[in-house]
C-alpha cells in the first residue's frame, strides 16, 4: 500500500499532524477510534471523507512508522 497517496503532512492542517488528504482527519484520530472499538464500516459512514484505500493507508502509514529506526517500544513494568 502506497500509503503516501493518502496521508501527508501541512504546517497549515492541524499543526502539521498527518492526516487523510483532503480531510483535517489526523491519523492518530482514526487510530484511536479502532482503539475503541469502531468497526471500518462505522468510520467509513460517520466520515464520509474516508474511503477504505484512505483508512487502509492510516494503518500502513502507521506500520511503517513502527518499522523505523528512531520507534522505541514501551517497557514493561
Amino acid at each position: 500500500m502506497e500509503w503516501n497517496n493518502y496521508i501527508h503532512s501541512d504546517p497549515e492542517i492541524l499543526s502539521g499532524r498527518p492526516v487523510v488528504k483532503g480531510t483535517r482527519l489526523s491519523v492518530v484520530f482514526i487510530l484511536k477510534l479502532f482503539a475503541n472499538g469502531w468497526t471500518e464500516d462505522q468510520v467509513l459512514r460517520n466520515y464520509i471523507g474516508l474511503t477504505p484505500e484512505s483508512v487502509h493507508a492510516v494503518f500502513a502509514y502507521a506500520a511503517e512508522g513502527l518499522m523505523s529506526e528512531n520507534f522505541v517500544p514501551i517497557a514493561h513494568s
